[in-house]
């Protein structure tokens, strides 16, 4: 029997993981050094306060990690699934690995765990998958994603995925054993991985939580939260100011994330050793990233490095506010509106799963609060009707909101048919955001990576002429990404080629039909539209 001292130290660390994982377990570090106290590391800190935060406010923690290579996350969660297991009676843990070696490779962790805890429960069963703590009727099984799911009869308390964009039948590894684990109170589902593409139900299942669809939340180890990411740079070490079309620079890339020049000095070798695109999807510092390197080596229409440049770069926006509004019905889409003043989009919201009448209604509740100069709208699907209520409802409102016909010809086209260029209004729109995302003038974005996600996201459609067109929501969906909402709202406050003059700062907040009207923006006359105009 355990004397006093033990019990009482037993029931400090049954609720204090940080400690519990310094004070009695062991790792064998980077360097192959053995029996290291497993002190987290900035990583593992980061998902541990994020889970933690979950756990508190929800009961139960599902979180899917997007992470870079080597920054001991799967190490992390075995140590807190096995600190849950060896210390309390029923817990059931069960992980799934990409690959035998991986298998072996985890359950070899969690079997040092056992041999250096001090406070170890007595083992019934161990064998190279499974230990079973017999007196508290608990268990820790690794098994591999094969072919063949397994774990559809266990009941699990404890459900680790690792590395599942590299699972084998994952839909049928999703539908088995990750659903075993029931939504109650001490459960917990953490998937994790480094990028495989664009596509899988790894990726799918991200997007849903960045999205805010489900339980899960989306988190996100950029490679420089790693302490080990580093190497002493050379006395004549200087960071480049060059980059390939589209790339950011050395000198960019620290300033943008605040490196020192010992991590961007490792950076620049890992770039030698695996080239920039493997290395972006290995060691992210940004999701886009992640995710940036597809199997059939298309790009998306808008690059990544446009959108980070606009998300790090701070800009005051002058000039009458524009709305642009992506309307969703309940389905899975997000009903998004952005905010744009001159250079700078100052905001993007988004609602889920709301109708017609409660989108009327947030709108309303925005122009009067905001005092738009112009709300763009599409007018396609449930828009039609969001249009027409808007416009409903009284003249000023009648003023401001515009319906916009994704699929409806450009205004390129309209005014110069023979002259290649956009071919709908939503490819035009698009196209002038990117223009004005590489303005020389300097764009600036909100720091969201969900928009970003969504701006680099769709694709040019090949087509017949020199016409280009954007490849459409049903598109991507078909190649398993979510509809851009969130960039769709940002591309509707480009909708017309509107230069405006002689423009008041900010107006104050006041609401439509008091006796101050709103501000009515003075326009200029342009020529015709050519494929590259954007709107000011």
């Amino acid at each position: 029997m355990a004397d006093e001292s033990s019990l009482a130290k037993l029931e400090r660390l049954r609720s204090d993981l940080p400690q519990f994982a310094a004070e009695c377990l062991r790792i064998r570090d980077k360097h192959g050094n053995l029996d290291v106290p497993l002190i987290f590391n900035t990583s593992q800190l980061y998902v541990h306060d994020m889970l933690e935060a979950q756990r508190l406010a929800k009961g139960w923690v599902r979180a899917i990690v997007l992470k870079g290579r080597q920054q001991g996350l799967s190490t992390y969660i075995a140590g807190r699934f096995y600190h849950r297991a060896s210390l309390n009676k029923g817990v059931n843990v069960y992980i799934l690995a990409h690959e035998q070696a991986a298998t072996d490779s985890l359950f070899g962790i969690v079997d040092r765990y056992q041999r250096s805890n001090p406070l170890a429960p007595r083992v019934g069963t161990s064998n190279i998958k499974e230990l079973q703590f017999d007196r508290l009727d608990s268990s820790y099984i690794v098994a591999t994603a094969g072919a063949k799911p397994g774990g559809r009869s266990r009941a699990i308390s404890l459900f680790h995925g690792s590395e599942v964009a590299f699972w084998a039948s994952a839909p049928e590894h999703f539908a088995a054993s990750v659903q075993t684990v029931p939504l109650l109170p001490g459960t917990e589902i953490i998937l994790e991985s480094t990028a495989n593409g664009p596509t899988g139900a790894f990726y799918d299942r991200w997007q849903r939580a960045v999205a805010g669809e489900g339980d899960y939340q989306a988190i996100f180890v950029p490679w420089f939260y790693e302490a080990t990411n580093r190497r002493d740079p050379a006395p004549d070490f200087q960071l480049s100011t060059d980059a390939d079309e589209g790339e950011m620079s050395e000198a960019e890339i620290a300033a943008a994330f605040s490196l020192d020049n010992a991590q961007m000095a490792w950076r620049r070798f890992k770039v030698l050793e695996l080239g920039l695109s493997l290395f972006k999807q290995e060691y992210p510092a940004t999701v886009e990233e992640a995710f940036s390197r597809t199997k059939d080596g298309l790009e998306p229409f808008i690059k990544p490095t446009l959108v980070l440049r606009a998300r790090k770069r701070k800009v005051e926006g002058h000039g009458p506010l524009i709305l642009g509004v992506d309307p969703a019905s309940l389905g899975g889409d997000r009903f998004s509106v952005a905010a744009r003043r001159g250079y700078e989009v100052e905001w993007v919201q988004h609602r889920n799963k709301i109708d017609a009448q409660e989108g009327i209604a947030w709108i309303r509740s925005l122009i009067d609060k905001h005092r738009p100069a112009r709300v763009y709208i599409d007018a396609g699907g449930i828009g039609h009707a969001i249009v027409s209520g808007i416009r409903q409802i009284g003249p000023d409102y009648v003023r401001v909101a515009r319906g916009v016909n994704f699929g409806g010809t450009s205004e390129h086209k309209l005014a110069m048919p023979k002259v290649p260029g956009p071919k709908n209004r939503r490819a035009e729109m698009w196209n002038r955001l990117k223009d004005w995302l590489a303005d020389e003038m300097g764009a600036a974005l909100p720091d969201d990576e969900a928009l970003q996600s969504d701006i680099c996201a769709p694709r040019l459609k090949p087509t017949l002429t020199n016409d280009f067109l954007l490849e459409s929501k049903v598109d991507m969906k078909a190649r398993g990404i979510k509809s851009p909402d969130l960039a769709d709202a940002v591309a509707l406050t480009f909708a017309e080629r509107i230069h405006l003059k002689d423009y008041a700062e900010k107006p104050k907040p006041v609401r439509f039909g008091d006796d101050v009207p709103p501000a009515t923006p003075q326009h200029v006359d342009l020529p015709p539209p050519g494929p590259t105009s954007w709107m000011g």
